[in-house]
């Protein structure tokens, strides 16, 4: 495929390329769970870094995308439901036995029971693997957040979930 080829078919859909910058190194994800903000527009927006109890996100100006400190964020999750873009997702790759944890916000009805079978769906909703809800929970915005574990070697690219039939 060319390069113009590439770019024309991710369309609307953030690439590698798009986030390299965003997403925290190595380390600091095996060290417990941390947010992951795709966010690339440039909009007047900032619910997230009002959220955030530590003060882990900044913004050099309303309409600049925001950006998080990794070693300040402890993965709490007060700004993933706020988000109207639904641009935050939390990553935990500390658990043993090569799985990851994907959190983020999910919109539809009936929401994923825990211990359900899902597919783990990457940014343009195709299926990467099966994954297991391990929980979910209704923020305080009404927002519900699920979070599945996947293989830790596709962690970094799940960003929904599909249910399976039953």
């Amino acid at each position: 495929m060319n390069p113009r080829e590439e770019k024309k078919e991710a369309a609307g859909v953030l690439t590698k390329d798009d986030i390299t910058n965003v997403i925290p190194p190595k380390e600091r994800l095996q060290k417990g769970s941390v947010a992951i903000i795709e966010c690339v527009e440039r909009i007047p927006c900032d619910p997230c870094k009002e959220a955030c109890p530590l003060g882990a996100i900044s913004k050099k100006s309303l309409i600049e995308p925001p950006r998080i400190d990794w070693n300040r964020c402890n993965g709490c999750g007060a700004c993933l439901s706020v988000c109207p873009g639904l641009a935050i997702f939390l990553i935990d790759l500390s658990l043993p036995g090569g799985k990851g944890l994907v959190t983020m916000p999910y919109e539809l009805l009936p929401v994923p029971k825990v211990e359900e079978e899902v597919y783990a769906l990457d940014r343009r909703g195709k299926p990467l693997s099966k994954g297991q809800i391990v929980k979910t929970r209704m923020s305080k915005d009404k927002t519900t957040v699920v979070t599945v574990a996947v293989d830790e070697k596709i962690a970094l690219d799940v960003r929904n979930i599909g249910r399976t039939a039953k």
